[in-house]
């Protein structure tokens, strides 16, 4: 069975940094691709992030690029998001999710219907 356990969440100021950590079990980890999705309080989930099996291709929303790094550790079945500079606009629950694609596939799907498994979430909250 396939699990997800996020963590790393919490309270941070504007400005600061925090690192999210998805620990992946029941899966052969380099075969699914990765991604950090967020929803915050009555709005759509929309795409953060997300990362080949290999880690050699990445894919990010415009409004995160050069403040958050996804990475992955294919030995510890974990895949990271470091997030700097943080925003209030970042507040949300962030949420981890896999997605089978096979082993060597680069393809990081950018739609939250392409990935199956999802982790429970946790909560990010940028105070001003």
């Amino acid at each position: 069975q396939v699990q997800l356990v996020e963590s790393g969440g919490g309270l941070v100021q504007a400005g600061g940094s925090l690192r999210l950590s998805c620990a992946a079990s029941g899966v052969i980890f380099s075969s699914y691709t990765m991604a950090w999705f967020r929803q915050a309080a009555g709005k759509e989930r929309e795409t953060v992030a997300g990362i080949s099996g290999s880690g050699d291709s990445a894919y990010y929303t415009d409004s995160v690029k050069g403040r958050f790094t996804i990475s992955r550790d294919n030995a510890k079945n974990t895949v990271y998001l470091q997030m700097n500079s943080l925003r209030p606009e970042d507040t949300a629950v962030y949420y981890c999710a896999a997605s089978f694609r096979g082993r060597g596939s680069y393809y990081v799907p950018p739609s939250s219907k392409e990935y199956g498994y999802w982790g429970q979430g946790t909560q990010v909250t940028v105070s001003s």
